[in-house]
């Protein structure tokens, strides 16, 4: 890391995710209601874990969300916001709405998507 104009700089590169999971049709108007309004303290430990542009689409059965990672450890940043009481608390609610799919990597909740394209 090198100073530069009284900054802090960092040699890392924004890294995209997208994930997908399933909803319960009897869940949905619920998951909009509680992600109209996140609670605080989820989306500030969200920003301090190095999540940025994070956004949640919803089609049929299906959330896909997508955000772009600015920090330099994403494991230990996942696991740091995995840890903090508040986003158990929010996970714990929205959890059960949730219904992973099948094919997802062993250890995930949210299935990790492949990127196939890419244009700024």
């Amino acid at each position: 890391m090198s100073r530069r104009a009284g900054s802090l700089r960092h040699n890392w590169s924004m890294q995209r995710y997208g994930w997908v999971i399933g909803i319960g049709p009897e869940a949905i108007d619920s998951y909009k209601r509680y992600h109209a309004s996140v609670w605080p303290e989820v989306l500030e430990r969200i920003r301090q874990c190095n999540v940025r542009n994070y956004s949640i689409f919803l089609k049929d059965d299906l959330l896909f969300g997508y955000f772009e990672y600015h920090g330099g450890d994403f494991a230990a940043d996942m696991a740091r916001m995995a840890a903090d009481e508040k986003t158990q608390e929010w996970w714990s609610i929205m959890g059960p709405m949730q219904r992973p799919l099948e094919t997802r990597r062993d250890g995930e909740w949210w299935a990790e998507m492949e990127e196939v394209f890419h244009l700024d």
